[in-house]
Order: structure tokens, then C-alpha cells, then sequence
């Protein structure tokens, strides 16, 4: 499993596109993969013929981990070498005995890595002291160690002082699968390890961890039935039992646990804060539907959202100082003279933030162009880490849920992030008059740090301001 980019230390297999037997080249697309970032497709940097697929899809895989294995057409030419090392690497039992490790077999060429076998060799385990539990004991101590058995030598006298049980040997599991075992309560000693070598899984620490369901009882004493049901059937009520599980466990991992990662630093690093303001939008739901016949948008979508984007971009504009971030290493507030401009999409795999570079720069048809490709890309989970990286303030669409307004957490390192609420037919004051108008929503939340209350209350007035009255993009841009 390679590092598919920004330091990440596991992924989960989505899908493979080869089997077992199946020719490869080099560049091919051979399995997709989730981060907890995004869905990311593997190229093989090999041609050859698919030998061996590690892991099923659904498994959650550290990077570094042998996935698939390729034959390249070299593994004769190390048969042959293995064959002619055989005699040389019997004669030496003394050396094995002594716990060196013995030559290891090259493995076959595993994606992400090159065909030379690796020189590192482990440090044998210290052998611990086998006095009174014989031959048996000191085979099964060597084993988990990795090494060949060592014949253990009788033991001098025992003295009481000098005599001791044999170390427990550490259970196997790599570094993610003992924060699951710690993090679940779960003891690795008791677990029956089921990976390669005597590893333990995160199948076996979940397996150990799920209760285990009771047996439904056959019957049901008729004293234990509520009095409202005396009346019915003792039979009846003593045999109808639920088999329905009670709880559900679904494993955190990939988008949803690096969001919920995120949001947790967010929410306790930047002090939140969050204004409001209800407002007419008719004017603008008015200029969508115009903008939807223009020749300038053909092919292109166009809603409400398109200029609320738009109305922000004008905001910042006019109040700069809110497009900024906190340097807490350096103590100091960076300013930017762009906007990356992030939009929240919720997808299959949980919630995400790409961002549209250089939005500031862009120009309606343009910006309808981006934000069309970034919401179709993320449903279909094929947003890239890069995409999701840089962002400087955010939109976030709860309307399409039917929800008013909320208090959204800040995108980290993020000033600002604007939701948009339900649009929705409301009395309202016109010209002196109650009228039917279309009203909405918007809140905005930033990091106060960065952002007074009146730098905060101004960008979201202006926000307001120009999709009641959609000319001021015209007059304020």
C-alpha cells in the first residue's frame, strides 16, 4: 500500500480491478482505494501477470503493506539462485542454531516498491530462560520470535533466587491495530491471531470485541409478561421473542474519521462565532432563472447557490481582512490575496470540502463551470487530496435539507464558513405592504481570533445585501 500523498497511514480497498492470473502493465489501474481523505485508483508500475490479491475489498490496509503480488518473468531466474543456495544454507546448522535469521526469499514485485529485497534484518528477541518447561516450550518461545528452534541446554542446579517463568512473548499487531485493541478495551493477549505470521488483524481485535449475543430463550415465563397482556395468550407471548440485533457497530474510518477528527480540532482550537440574518431573496431567485436561459451558462448549472458564491467572493472583496489564517507556530495572522473558495458536499462516503482554487478570479461562467465540477466529482468519489487542500473560507448548503439556518464548525484553518439556508415562501413587508416573498437564511461562523464581531457582521451584510438587491454585483464588484 503505497502513500498516496499528505502523511497518511492507512487506506481502505474499494475495489480491485484485477484477479489472480489476470496481465498487467505498467500504468494500469488495478484497485481503488479510500484515504481518509478521498477515493484514490492505484496504478501498477509493472508488466507481468497478477499472482496473488493480499486483502479482500473492504479492508482496511497500513501503508506499507503488501497488497498484491506480480509475476515480472524473473521468478525462475530466483528459484534457480534458491536452489543453488539451498546446500550452502544447510551446512551452516550451527549458525542457524545461534539465532542468525536465515537468507530470506525475494518476494515478488509488490506495487509501489522496487524488485530488490530488502537488506534490514530484525534484532533477534533476547531468548528467555527455559528451565523447567523442555524442549516444547523453547520451540514455541523461538517461533513467535521468528527464529528456528533452539535446542535448549539442560539447566545447572536451580537455585530459588535464579529461577524464573518464561516471558510472556509481546502479541503480534501492528501500530494501528494496538490504538483499535486500546481504544476498544480489548486485550491482544487474548485474542487468536488470524494474519500472516501469527499477526493479529483488526478483524480479530473487532471480532473479540462485538458481545457476544445470548441464546434466545425458549420460553418466556407467562409472570414476566406486562399486566396489559395478561389477557392474551401465555403460548403466544412465552414463544414470540426478538431476534432483532439491539446495537450496530460500524468501524470509523476513512472520510468519516478524519472528519470527525477535523471538527473536534476545530471546534476546541478557534473560538466559534455565529451571526445571522434573515432576509428577501426574491430579486436573486428571480436572476437565477433569467441566467438559466442565457447563452453564457448553456450546458452549465445554475442556482441560487452559483450567486451566493459570488455575493461572498464580493464580500471578501470588501472586506479583505477576513480572508486570513492563524499562525500559532509563528504568532502570527496570515492574510491572503486569494480565495480558495470551499464548498461542503456531502457524499456516500461521508462529508467533504473541496475547494475551487483562485475563485476571486473567476468569472460567473466560470464559477458556475467549477462549482458543477467539483459537486460532480465528489458524488462520484473521485475527489483528490489536493482538491481539498488550501481552502480559505467555506459555503455550506443546509437549504437543500429543508433547514433554515445552523451553527457550522469552521473548516480547519479556515476564517469563515457561510451557510445557506431553506428558501421558502414568507409574509413579508414589500414596498409597505405583506406580501408572499421568498425569504431565507444566512448564517456565518468565524474564528474570532481572526475576525471581530464588526468584521464578522459586516462580510455577512454584505452578503445579504447584494442577493436582496443582485445589482449591487454590478455596482460593488
Amino acid at each position: 500500500m503505497p502513500d498516496v500523498g499528505e502523511g497518511l497511514t492507512e487506506a481502505e480497498i474499494l475495489k480491485w480491478y484485477v484477479k489472480p492470473g489476470d496481465t498487467v502493465t505498467d500504468g494500469q489501474v488495478v484497485c481503488e482505494v479510500e484515504t481518509a481523505k478521498a477515493a484514490v485508483e492505484l496504478p501498477i508500475p509493472f508488466d507481468g501477470i497478477v499472482h496473488e490479491l493480499r486483502f479482500p475489498e473492504g479492508e482496511t490496509v497500513d501503508v506499507g503493506t503488501v497488497i498484491i503480488a506480480v509475476d515480472t518473468g524473473q521468478g525462475e531466474a530466483e528459484e534457480a539462485q534458491a536452489a543453488a543456495a539451498a546446500p550452502a544454507q544447510a551446512a551452516a546448522p550451527a549458525q542457524a542454531s545461534a539465532g542468525a535469521e536465515p537468507e530470506q526469499k525475494r518476494q515478488p514485485v509488490l506495487v509501489g516498491y522496487g524488485v530488490a529485497a530488502s537488506s534490514t534484518k530484525r534484532r533477534p528477541r533476547k531468548q528467555a530462560a527455559v528451565p523447567a518447561q523442555g524442549a516444547a516450550a523453547g520451540a514455541l518461545q523461538a517461533e513467535l520470535n521468528g527464529h528456528a528452534p533452539v535446542v535448549p541446554v539442560a539447566p545447572a542446579a536451580p537455585a530459588a533466587a535464579t529461577v524464573f517463568a518464561p516471558a510472556e512473548a509481546r502479541p503480534l499487531a501492528k501500530p494501528p491495530v494496538r490504538k483499535l485493541a486500546k481504544d476498544l478495551g480489548v486485550d491482544l493477549a487474548g485474542i487468536t491471531p488470524t494474519g500472516p505470521e501469527g499477526t493479529i488483524t483488526r478483524e480479530d481485535v473487532q471480532n473479540a470485541a462485538a458481545p457476544a449475543v445470548p441464546a434466545a430463550p425458549a420460553t418466556v415465563s407467562a409472570a414476566a409478561a406486562p399486566a396489559a397482556f395478561e389477557t392474551a395468550s401465555t403460548a403466544t407471548a412465552a414463544t414470540t421473542v426478538s431476534t432483532a440485533p439491539l446495537e450496530t457497530r460500524v468501524p470509523i474510518k476513512g472520510v468519516r474519521k478524519a472528519t470527525a477528527a477535523a471538527m473536534v480540532a476545530s471546534a476546541f482550537t478557534a473560538p466559534h462565532v455565529t451571526e445571522f440574518v434573515t432576509f428577501d431573496i426574491t430579486r436573486t431567485m428571480r436572476l437565477v432563472q433569467e441566467l438559466k436561459t442565457d447563452p453564457a451558462f448553456t450546458g452549465l448549472k445554475v442556482g441560487p447557490l452559483l450567486l451566493v458564491a459570488k455575493a461572498l467572493l464580493v464580500a471578501i472583496r470588501r472586506n479583505p481582512e477576513i480572508n486570513a489564517a492563524w499562525d500559532e507556530a509563528n504568532q502570527e495572522i496570515v492574510h491572503k490575496g486569494y480565495v480558495n473558495l470551499g464548498i461542503a458536499a456531502a457524499t456516500p462516503r461521508g462529508l467533504i470540502v473541496p475547494n475551487i482554487k483562485d475563485a476571486q478570479a473567476r468569472t460567473l461562467p466560470e464559477l458556475a463551470a467549477a462549482l458543477g465540477e467539483l459537486v460532480a466529482t465528489a458524488r462520484e468519489g473521485k475527489t483528490s487530496p489536493a482538491a481539498m487542500q488550501g481552502g480559505t473560507v467555506t459555503i455550506t448548503n443546509v437549504g437543500v435539507f429543508g433547514i433554515d439556518t445552523g451553527t457550522p464548525i469552521l473548516n480547519p484553518g479556515e476564517s469563515a464558513i457561510l451557510a445557506f439556508g431553506a428558501v421558502k415562501d414568507m409574509p413579508w413587508v414589500h414596498k409597505g405592504k405583506v406580501k408572499p416573498r421568498q425569504v431565507t437564511t444566512l448564517a456565518l461562523s468565524f474564528d474570532h481570533r481572526l475576525v471581530d464581531g464588526e468584521l464578522g457582521s459586516k462580510v455577512l451584510a454584505d452578503v445579504a445585501a447584494i442577493l436582496e438587491y443582485p445589482k449591487r454585483l454590478m455596482t460593488w464588484a
